[in-house]
């Protein structure tokens, strides 16, 4: 995936707000109760707020989602500890199937997915469609259901595991973009 194809895609893609008003009403009840559950901890905004390079996110999702109403608010919310240097976008997975069909995981159209990228849209990470956490918390509600409904809110338990996860990656490509070469030369530090 070439910088400018990705550069198209998150030019076209839609702020979280603009996102979730696509939804049914249920979907963006669901939504919004767990983007009212997801809390950052004051370290956890400390250190998204040290991020020093533009960080761009792309994430491929599905209004009607289970996994997706379970995990993208937490994108937001970390986005939000720092918006002059995170930026998350969001698309359709059905609207944007030439995208996805770049993204498949184990043969699936799997969602949530984010392509973590630099300022000028390289490419740095694909992560997704659940993380550790989410895939335990699964397991041990029930094994082989690929996409729970999320009718009622995860436990806070779940919420704040996956929200690490989350943060975590993050944090990685905060890390790969601030020790990269290429950019390095380019700011000068």
């Amino acid at each position: 995936m070439a910088p400018t194809y990705l550069a198209d895609k998150f030019s076209k893609a839609l702020t979280y707000a603009r996102y979730v008003v696509t939804g049914t009403d249920e979907q963006q009840r669901r939504w919004q109760q767990v983007y009212d559950l997801a809390r950052l901890t004051e370290p956890q905004k400390r250190l998204v707020g040290g991020f020093e390079r533009e960080m761009k996110v792309l994430v491929v999702s599905g209004i009607w989602c289970g996994d997706c109403v379970q995990q993208c608010p937490f994108l937001e919310r970390i986005a939000e500890a720092n918006p002059a240097k995170v930026a998350v976008r969001f698309v359709d997975r059905d609207q944007h199937r030439d995208l996805i069909e770049q993204l498949r995981i184990n043969a699936g159209d799997r969602v949530p997915v984010a392509l973590f990228m630099a300022e000028d849209f390289e490419r740095c990470s694909v992560f997704g469609d659940r993380t550790l956490s989410r895939y335990r918390a699964l397991a041990r509600k029930q094994l082989g259901a690929s996409c729970p409904i999320a009718i009622a809110a995860p436990d806070q338990d779940e919420l704040a595991a996956t929200l690490q996860d989350w943060l975590d990656e993050f944090e990685r490509i905060a890390l790969m973009l601030r020790l990269s070469s290429r950019l390095r030369q380019r700011h000068g530090d």
